[in-house]
């Protein structure tokens, strides 16, 4: 019955037109948006069921980060980290600012040609450990600054919203927030993707696909001389990829429910929301809550223009960090963790001013002023959306029978 509720379009839909089908090249890729008629006769199944209620252990906190120390930087290097990673500075002078509402922790410190460079987290929040957390990461592709920079000027409108919102403030204080905005500042600093190793850190992670991977971008071993090298075969994870792991470790599967929005730039000319896998096509065990959150989304917001899917519906990768944390939760009996990437279509800003095609940071990042402030602020109301579906998990995670359900809609979309 399912599978008659369901349309397809091409790989890249018309927003406008969301029920026509037209072929991309080689394939039709199946309509990624639920359609109303569908999400009505879901609804209609999950009707009368019931939520879930699952606790777990506190976190134990690392010391706190001593941020005194990037004052210490001399003139011309402050110069320097101005003209070619500003992020990390603005970062900064944030933690200063509002350092009675979050904590501070330099998770890993990169050297780099005899400079420091910190890898933070902050955190604001509850400290209940029964508090569901989000999770937000960006820069993890050194020269997609775009998801960094989203994430900062997110960040300051919440701390000023928490100055005088008192309905934020109540929020916040039922959930625990944790902000990576700069997983790789090294390869920031370079304007790179990888970082100052040469590594690709999303295809460094101790995982390999399960089928053909496009040549090269799906993650190989051949060297760093070459983009999206995975890292040398049986080594560890570098030590960005290690300092997020610890966070996650430490404030993340210990809690009930927990969410994870990982910001890039690149793929086509609409913003998607890719869930795991990325190494097989196979559907991740969670499938059904992904659903849940996409019919979530889609009725809250109906007008949205971002695609939500598996990744793996348009190419594998080796080295996936969210395949990876995703199996890794599953080891450690947490049991809700949904990590999420939003991918950015940055060939629309390509498409709108060519001559970011001579410029290799303009293929990931808007570079048109009042496109690059469109950008900053398109994405507001999807991170408020993380931020309440995360605090209100237990009023739409699907129980036994919803997954079942829900479970036939995700292979009717998707597999």
């Amino acid at each position: 019955m399912l599978g008659k509720l369901f349309g397809s379009t091409s790989s890249l839909p018309n927003p406008r037109d969301p029920g026509t089908e037209t072929t991309h090249r080689h394939k039709t890729v199946k309509e990624l948006r639920i359609k109303p008629a569908m999400l009505k006769g879901i609804e209609d199944l999950l009707r009368g069921t019931t939520m879930t209620n699952l606790n777990q252990a506190p976190p134990d906190f690392t010391a706190l980060a001593d941020i005194t120390s990037s004052t210490l930087r001399s003139t011309e290097l402050r110069k320097e980290f101005k003209l070619k990673i500003p992020e990390l500075l603005q970062l900064e002078r944030l933690m200063r600012e509002h350092s009675s509402l979050l904590q501070a922790y330099r998770e890993a410190n990169i050297q780099h040609d005899a400079i420091d460079f910190p890898v933070y987290s902050l955190t604001l929040g509850s400290r209940d450990p029964n508090a569901p957390t989000l999770l937000l990461t960006g820069g993890i592709h050194g020269i997609e600054r775009i998801g960094s920079q989203v994430l900062i000027a997110w960040l300051e409108t919440l701390l000023e919203r928490l100055q005088w919102d008192a309905g934020l403030q109540q929020q916040l204080q039922q959930l625990q927030l944790v902000v990576m905005p700069i997983m790789n500042p090294v390869g920031m600093f370079l304007n790179q993707r990888a970082n100052g190793n040469g590594v690709d850190l999303n295809r460094n992670a101790p995982i390999d696909a399960e089928g053909r991977v496009p040549l090269l971008g799906g993650g190989h071993r051949l060297g760093p001389f070459l983009p999206w090298y995975r890292g040398r075969k049986r080594g560890q994870m570098e030590a960005e990829n290690i300092a997020l792991e610890r966070v996650i470790q430490r404030q993340v599967f210990n809690r009930p429910f927990a969410t994870v929005l990982d910001l890039h730039s690149g793929l086509g000319m609409q913003d998607r929301l890719w869930f795991p896998h990325a190494y097989r096509k196979k559907a991740i065990g969670n499938v059904a809550e992904y659903v849940a959150l996409k019919m979530l989304w889609e009725r809250s917001y109906p007008n949205h223009t971002y695609l939500f899917e598996p990744q793996s519906i348009h190419y594998l990768s080796h080295g996936d960090l969210w395949d990876y944390f995703y199996y890794q939760s599953r080891a450690q009996n947490q049991p809700h963790f949904l990590p999420l990437t939003l991918e950015m279509g940055s060939w629309l800003w390509v498409k709108k001013s060519p001559r970011q095609l001579f410029n290799m940071a303009g293929l990931f990042n808007p570079q048109i002023q009042h496109r690059h402030t469109r950008v900053l602020r398109r994405h507001i109301v999807l991170l408020d959306f993380m931020l309440a579906a995360t605090l209100n998990h237990r009023n739409w995670l699907p129980d036994e029978k919803q997954t079942g359900i829900l479970n036939q809609a995700a292979r009717s979309l998707w597999f």
